[in-house]
């Protein structure tokens, strides 16, 4: 246990100064006393699954990072100008799948057919882009809010193209979305319970 502390404490006092932070900047952030930083810092003890998870998504690495030894080199986190350039391509490439459904709906308009359900369609397949781009970019903390979002949309949709092609009024499909939206928060729970699982095994073994 004192191993992994002194190696938790070293790695957290590294991504604390490479963000230039205090002690006291740090516990505010996590919603937690200074001391408790302090404590951490000077290998007095390891915070609980719950915390480390904070920790990770806060700098930007793993829990997996937090609590192994490295190279005695400064963690340099991403640079600003980069983690920018994350939000600005995952929203020019969410633009780009309206602006080809646009593009679809300008064509149609000319050949002598409005369908604005481009744009309806457009919206799921905008969100699986964020989705795939939030996962690849270890953003995942937002992907339940994503998924539910992409649920409901498909759902959306296929009610729109019953009502407008078929004339068939099947709101029901929207009753799908209730389990759905309770499988889709279990899942990620289990999810968040197996990393906390994980990590106070590991713990443990290094007592």
């Amino acid at each position: 246990m004192d191993q992994l502390a002194q190696i938790f404490a070293q790695n957290l006092i590294r991504l604390r100064m490479s963000r230039h932070i205090t002690q006291l900047e740090l516990a505010s952030r996590i919603n937690y006393s200074d001391k408790a930083v302090s404590r951490w810092e000077r290998a007095h003890s390891i915070p609980d699954a719950a915390v480390l998870l904070q920790l990770s998504e806060f700098f930007g690495v793993t829990v997996d990072y937090l609590l192994h030894e490295h190279s005695q080199e400064p963690y340099v986190r991403p640079e600003e100008g980069k983690r920018i350039n994350y939000k600005a391509i995952t929203l020019i490439s969410v633009l780009g799948v309206f602006t080809l459904a646009l593009f679809t709906f300008i064509v149609l308009y000319l050949l002598g057919h409005t369908v604005w359900m481009t744009f309806v369609y457009a919206l799921p397949a905008a969100l699986i882009v964020w989705l795939v781009l939030n996962s690849v970019w270890n953003k995942r903390k937002y992907n339940i809010f994503i998924i539910s979002a992409l649920m409901w949309s498909i759902l959306a949709a296929l009610y729109l193209s019953f009502l407008v092609f078929m004339h068939q009024n099947w709101w029901m499909l929207f009753l799908l979305g209730i389990p759905a939206q309770l499988i889709i928060m279990l899942g990620f729970r289990i999810r968040i319970k197996n990393i906390k699982n994980s990590i106070d095994s590991l713990i443990k073994k290094a007592k």
